[in-house]
């Protein structure tokens, strides 16, 4: 796939999908389910069938996990599974190809979004890949090793193809820091919730005065990521941010189950998480 996605003649790319996502859980009183499902593990047809499953069972927007040697920003579940896609030989066009599948075959309208690291993009060419991916249907970007100091090529790249990129914030960002991503995001914001890496957590920390600083830069929706695992997470975070990413717990949950029962797992998990995604009167949104 390398060669990235032939669209038949006439076709045209549809426009970035994420902004809508938020809106329609807005409208509906609810918190976002942000699921993370990495390309390639524990096999590509698993993959493929356990992200129809989330959104089978509700997830408004899907993050696709790119596999990368050195993945700085994962923890151990991540890691793990992007080694385990790597031996099993995915490389950045079969993540491209897993959303063109996606869209085509399963008439998926999810939002997809890619979060991978610079170094394949750059390799593979940032406006080839940026419209491969459009034309896969993709339609956004987390790249957690690109500062926005570094951040142009992709940036254009990305406005020339109608993509989002989205970019993360940590506790630990400074004001101009944080000035500077709400500048130049857009789609959503992602804020991890705690220092360190990625990974499932018992419980998250009191996150309103971190989400209140970033807000007062931006209208973009936020979505907080690193350490969610429960319904119970999702309803806090509810209360001060748009969305909720969950990736390790998600990983982990499928990870002790044969593949054959994972589409239908994942499915479930969603599901659950949901409960705690309704928004009580008062609550933000």
């Amino acid at each position: 796939m390398t060669q990235g996605v032939e669209l038949p003649a006439g076709a045209t790319v549809a426009p970035s999908r994420i902004g809508g996502a938020f809106d329609r859980a807005r409208q509906a009183g609810r918190t976002a389910l942000i699921p993370f499902i990495t390309a390639g593990y524990p096999s590509l047809a698993t993959s493929e069938a356990n992200i129809l499953g989330l959104s089978l069972g509700g997830a408004d927007i899907v993050e696709i996990g790119m596999a990368f040697s050195d993945p700085l920003a994962d923890g151990a579940t991540v890691q793990r599974s992007s080694q385990g896609a790597l031996a099993n030989g995915i490389r950045p066009g079969d993540s491209l190809e897993l959303a063109h599948r996606l869209r085509t075959v399963h008439g998926v309208e999810t939002p997809l979004v890619l979060m991978g690291y610079y170094n394949p993009i750059y390799h593979y060419g940032v406006d080839r890949f940026t419209r491969d991916a459009a034309e896969a249907g993709v339609d956004g970007f987390i790249v957690p090793d690109l500062p926005t100091e570094e951040s142009d090529e992709l940036r254009a790249a990305c406005q020339v193809n109608d993509r989002d990129l989205i970019f993360l914030l940590a506790p630990t960002s400074t004001d101009a820091r944080i000035a500077s991503v709400a500048e130049r995001a857009s789609g959503f914001i992602y804020c991890v919730s705690l220092r360190g890496v990625t990974g499932a957590r018992a419980a998250l920390p009191d996150l309103a005065p971190y989400l209140g600083r970033v807000r007062e830069h931006t209208a973009l929706p936020l979505a907080v990521g690193f350490g969610v695992s429960t319904a119970e997470h999702v309803r806090r975070i509810g209360q001060v941010a748009d969305g909720a990413i969950v990736a390790s717990a998600l990983i982990d949950r499928l990870d002790t189950l044969p593949e054959r029962d994972q589409p239908l797992a994942a499915e479930a998990f969603i599901k659950g998480l949901a409960e705690g995604a309704t928004r009580s009167q008062g609550e933000r949104g």
